[in-house]
């Protein structure tokens, strides 16, 4: 039958289910289509963190929203357009996002008594009034699953766990989504297993049949590709970009990559990626600790390797001393927090922002290390890069804070040419640097007040190492009170010195009196409120930290050109203190905590009522 077929410029899609219902593969494998068709998009996964919550439960669910469109696009999106949930728990924790209107894709096999009273539905919603605000498409997705596979030699509860494939290609015929990658994908997945292989292939292939076929779905939709810079284009996820960029900082710095971590969620899948790239001379080691772990990216540093470590907020708590013996010996060292919900373990699959300040003072003594975060999935290569820079041209740790959201959010990303990324080699110390023919280990470059660096075993640079005061000069322990306030004072002028781009401000016509200010992550959900307010014909300007210590040295002249400074932060205010207690600038905070971004819409109120306040 032939069906209409109407255009869209944007759609956002939530798949939801059970924590073993396959929706972050699912999610993932539409948006690699997606992104391989060429739309512009954005992903917000959110999942339990337990590896098996328990079935059919609210704390259970776990959910993949994608946001793709005809054009530049900025957030995962406020609310879904297309809910597609697998049972009752998926719906009823879903629900309150979706706007009236939207439609509902419900597996009704899955809406037993039993799943309903788990969620404390008295009624099945798909057979009331309950749902009548919303175009609900009622499809048994396992039962179809299960008799399109009937010829298959598996088990009914594999057979069963293919549902996901059947809803992927049910959504695939829906959106026009390309197929052939997929099928690839599912063939290389199961290679091991070709029955399991063919029977996704075939589940699969069925929900794209059944939408093509079934009276319940009468129009699909077609969303054309977007307008992109000219280059060669990938999706990419924030981890997965922040491992690309250390890889390209080693390259770039003609030194070995020595990353030293535990797992912890969410910046585990760094160290899973990195792993994978033993040809470019990467070195992984999986430490028994988060100590462990820091101690060994500290200790390749000092043997002349580029070090870094990878860890969430608990565990960079644990490695503070170590971080803090970096700051006294002045090695290279990068440290990458992927800031996730706290205090103690706290909600480690969400977001938050709650890390700034531990990232700044979180160690004994003066210790100051620059620290710097970065605004998008994709930006986390350029972060990294820069991160490594800042690290090796002045002898530091860098703490450089990402957050869930980045690391599990994706978007197109233009990969790089080779030529466009900076040189950031080092040269190691080989001779000595004393007129006396003596090696000084803390003579100080002149202009960056950076500590020659020499590898250990080179002839007549051998130097004391470790946390105890070292001497101006020589190096050697002193406790001479004198010269350890020379010492504090020197390595805290090293960090204020740090070379950062000016603060940039998006102000178009020049004459907007409040300015939104955000850092991290709240770029693009601040940019596309700020989109909206200004479409609306509300005047305001934008301006967005990466460079979070040493601050941008027009800092403060930018926060003065404007009678109001707004600052929404996933946390309580943590940067709001600092620009406080910096400039006497009496910045407005908006903040919330609730383990996810902010939505556009909100802030773009938050923004108006700013405008309009006296």
């Amino acid at each position: 039958m032939t069906k209409q077929v109407q255009q869209l410029d944007r759609v956002i899609i939530r798949f939801a289910g059970d924590s073993g219902d396959g929706m972050q593969l699912t999610g993932d494998r539409f948006t690699a289509e997606t992104a391989k068709f060429g739309n512009d998009l954005s992903t917000l996964p959110n999942f339990p963190a337990e590896i098996r919550a328990p079935a059919g439960t609210l704390p259970g669910v776990s959910s993949f929203q994608l946001h793709f469109a005809d054009h530049d696009i900025l957030t995962p999106g406020d609310a879904p357009n297309v809910l597609v949930a697998m049972n009752p728990a998926a719906l009823k924790a879903n629900i309150a996002d979706l706007p009236r209107g939207a439609d509902i894709i419900a597996n009704t096999d899955e809406f037993t008594k039993r799943n309903l009273q788990k969620v404390g539905y008295a009624a099945n919603p798909l057979e009331d009034d309950t749902l009548s605000e919303w175009r609900l498409h009622s499809v048994p997705l396992t039962s179809l699953t299960v008799k399109a596979l009937e010829g298959f030699e598996i088990s009914k509860k594999d057979a069963e766990r293919a549902k996901n494939m059947f809803a992927l290609g049910l959504l695939s015929w829906l959106y026009h989504r390309p197929t052939e990658a997929t099928i690839k994908f599912l063939e290389a997945k199961f290679a091991k297993k070709p029955d399991i292989a063919k029977a996704n292939v075939a589940a699969f292939q069925a929900g794209w049949n059944y939408g093509e076929t079934t009276e319940s779905f009468s129009v699909s939709y077609e969303i054309k590709p977007a307008t992109l810079a000219p280059g060669v284009y990938r999706n990419i996820s924030g981890n997965q970009a922040l491992a690309y960029g250390l890889i390209a900082a080693s390259v770039q710095s003609g030194l070995p990559l020595f990353l030293g971590s535990y797992p912890i969620t969410p910046a585990s899948d760094i160290l899973h990626e990195l792993s994978k790239h033993k040809r470019f001379g990467i070195r992984t080691f999986q430490a028994e600790d988060e100590i462990a772990g820091v101690g060994a990216a500290l200790g390749a540093a000092f043997g002349g390797a580029l070090g870094v470590t990878t860890t969430s907020g608990p565990g960079v708590a644990l490695k503070a001393e170590t971080v803090g013996l970096a700051v006294a010996t002045e090695l290279p060292l990068i440290v990458v927090d992927v800031q996730r919900a706290g205090p103690s373990t706290g909600m480690p699959t969400k977001t938050e922002q709650t890390d700034l300040l531990m990232a700044m003072f979180g160690r004994n003594g003066e210790s100051p290390v620059p620290v710097i975060a970065p605004a998008t999935p994709s930006d986390c290569f350029d972060a990294a890069i820069e991160a490594a820079r800042i690290a090796l041209k002045y002898r530091t740790p860098v703490m450089l804070l990402s957050d869930g959201y980045l690391a599990n959010g994706s978007e197109p990303w233009r990969v790089p040419e080779v030529a466009e990324l900076p040189d950031i080699s080092v040269e190691f110390t080989t001779e000595p640097n004393s007129e006396d023919g003596t090696y000084l280990p803390f003579k100080r470059d002149p202009e960056t007040l950076a500590r020659p660096w020499a590898v250990p075993g080179t002839a007549g640079l051998e130097h004391r190492i470790g946390g105890i005061e070292k001497a101006d000069g020589s190096g050697n322990i002193s406790y001479d009170p004198n010269n350890h306030d020379r010492m504090v004072r020197l390595r805290q002028a090293k960090i204020d010195g740090v070379d950062v781009p000016a603060l940039e401000v998006d102000d178009p016509d020049g004459d907007a009196r409040v300015l939104v200010l955000g850092w991290g992550s709240t770029y693009g959900p601040i940019a596309a409120a700020v989109r909206r307010v200004r479409k609306d014909g509300g005047k305001v300007a934008q301006a967005h930290l990466r460079h979070l210590n040493p601050l941008p040295a027009n800092t403060g002249d930018v926060l003065r050109a404007y009678d109001k400074v707004l600052l929404p932060e996933i946390n309580l205010g943590q940067l709001a203190l600092l620009l406080r207690a910096r400039f006497l600038i009496d910045v407005i905070s908006y903040n919330r905590v609730r383990g996810l971004p902010f939505k556009a819409e909100e802030l773009a109120g938050v923004i108006q009522d700013v405008i309009n306040s006296d």
